[in-house]
């Protein structure tokens, strides 16, 4: 697997946690809470997500035959779309 990380600074991380969670559990396997989600993509990535008061930390491992850059960006234009009032946000990708 190929992991990819970003600190994305916002104060409404929860917030976007949760909407992208429900957003996604229409299709994935899906679990959440306010501070916590878990998202398990059919390609076999998966995305955890972490929300403190001001940031959101994400973790996206994507196995290695993926498009991880398609998996990145697929992310943050999700998390965008909740997050239109101060869109764009800022993914600092690194690699673990």
């Amino acid at each position: 697997m190929t992991v990819r990380v970003a600190r994305v600074p916002t104060h409404s991380a929860s917030r976007y946690l949760q909407q992208l969670a429900k957003h996604w559990s229409h299709k994935m396997e899906v679990s959440f809470s306010e501070q916590e989600a878990t998202i398990a993509f059919p390609n076999g990535a998966t995305l955890d997500l972490r929300a403190d008061s001001e940031t959101l930390d994400v973790r996206l491992a994507v196995p290695e035959d993926g498009d991880v850059a398609r998996m990145e960006e697929v992310v943050a234009s999700h998390l965008d779309r909740f997050a239109f009032r101060e869109a764009p946000l800022t993914f600092d990708w690194q690699a673990v």
